[in-house]
């Protein structure tokens, strides 16, 4: 009797290793990605509130704001640079490797940044510098997500990979949060002289002791059993991409195209609104930043719980609605930000990512590594996030920015855009195939 026992005790104690190991590389994708993503955040929201005034001091406010949010976006041009590159490697060689690379480039050049010379110390050379190291920023996350959802989705059971892969999902709630925190509270606390001196440099240089914690959780964590099952079984490819390009080029399309609602939803609320509600409506600092971090707490709560649903009911029901609510609340958005107060400022966003970003967000992860084959995953799923953040997330602030200012201070502009996006992001999901049970 005491034999028969002992392979139902094997069987029980390697499922809950697995589950351990799940749970483990969960965190540490939710870690790292957390960690890039305020790296990202801290300078989108510097490059909205100070860098107008310390690297392109002799335009006109409202061109500055423009010119900082260009620098922004400049960040996504890399991103399918990095997604590209990373993403061959990470098909070729390990999704850790390419993972601990990249969180190491992405600290170097926000620790960069928090050292750069303005404008007045160097001239010209401040907004150059400031625009390559925010290319190598961009470099970086865009090999960095690939891998992280790929770690989180792979390691996780069939019928929860929807909750596991939307542990790096919850990554840009917590850099948010990290970033509006950190930069709200010196802000606040530092005169404002002082804090265009050095304060905002202070978030930058703590983004190294960020990193080397990840680094340290990082490493702890062991590959992707799907990626050594195909080294063992001598079937990685030697150029991934092409395997995506060839037999997936559809598929990539349709992924590309459905991200388009929350990229524009989510750039628009959480970064473009926070210069808006203070050039035209003449909210401080302090306000936008407050409504911002409550919002993203919300949305992180958000996050795994959509996640959990599409386990349930699939994922295509959950990424339509989410399209939809970006794309038809953007008008009481509007309103409720230019009404000037505080409280409906955090009702507008709080919405807005909750049932918009969130339902959207936490899915991509889970629906794109379902997407593509486990040969080619890396590159594929790089590719369509990476070059969807290229077309669509970076330019939409300095887009937005530049139709109100056109529009003579009206969003109305804007929420054409967002109404657009929504449309194409519902007519490529109608022809993209539900994957909640696909195999990987």
């Amino acid at each position: 009797m005491v034999d028969t026992a002992h392979p139902t005790v094997e069987r029980s104690g390697a499922s809950q290793s697995r589950a351990h190991e799940t749970r483990k590389v969960a965190f540490a994708s939710l870690v790292g990605t957390s960690i890039e993503w305020y790296d990202f955040f801290i300078y989108g929201q510097a490059a909205a509130l100070v860098f107008n005034v310390l690297f392109f001091p002799n335009l006109d406010p409202a061109l500055g704001v423009l010119a900082g949010l260009a620098t922004f976006g400049v960040g996504f041009v890399a991103r399918p640079i990095g997604g590209i590159i990373f993403g061959h490697f990470g098909d070729r060689i390990g999704r850790k490797t390419a993972l601990v690379t990249t969180l190491l480039l992405m600290g170097t050049a926000t620790f960069l940044v928090g050292v750069l010379p303005t404008f007045d110390q160097i001239g010209i050379w401040a907004p150059i510098l400031l625009v390559v190291l925010r290319l190598v920023q961009g470099f970086a996350v865009g090999g960095e997500w690939g891998g992280a959802v790929l770690m989180a989705v792979e390691h996780a059971p069939k019928g929860k990979r929807g909750f596991y892969g939307s542990w790096p999902q919850m990554g840009i709630p917590i850099g948010l949060i990290s970033a509006s925190t950190i930069l709200y509270a010196l802000s606040v606390g530092l005169p404002e002289e002082q804090f265009l001196a050095w304060g905002w440099r202070v978030p930058f240089l703590a983004s190294m002791i960020l990193v080397i914690v990840g680094l340290v959780i990082r490493l702890k964590v062991s590959e992707s059993p799907l990626f050594k099952k195909l080294q063992e079984e001598g079937k990685n490819l030697k150029v991934p991409l092409l395997d995506v390009l060839k037999n997936a080029w559809g598929r990539t399309l349709l992924a590309i195209f459905m991200q388009a609602s929350v990229n524009v939803g989510f750039y628009v609320i959480g970064t473009y609104s926070i210069s808006y509600a203070a050039t035209y409506v003449g909210m401080t600092r302090g306000e936008t930043l407050v409504a911002l971090m409550i919002a993203a707490v919300l949305d992180l709560i958000a996050i795994p719980v959509w996640a959990m649903v599409s386990d349930r009911v699939g994922r295509k029901p959950i990424l339509i609605f989410g399209s939809i609510v970006l794309g038809v609340f953007m008008y009481p958005f509007f309103l409720m930000v230019q009404s000037g107060d505080v409280v409906l400022l955090t009702i507008a966003i709080s919405i807005g990512l909750v049932f918009g970003h969130a339902p959207v967000y936490a899915l991509l992860s889970s629906v794109l590594s379902e997407t593509f084959d486990a040969k080619s995953r890396y590159s594929g799923v790089s590719l369509s996030y990476q070059l969807s953040g290229a077309i669509i997330s970076g330019p939409t602030p300095l887009v937005a920015a530049a139709l109100v200012i056109g529009a003579d201070g009206s969003f109305t502009p804007v929420v054409v855009m967002a109404l657009i996006a929504a449309a194409v992001s519902v007519i490529c999901l109608v022809f993209l195939k539900e994957t909640r049970d696909s195999s990987l």
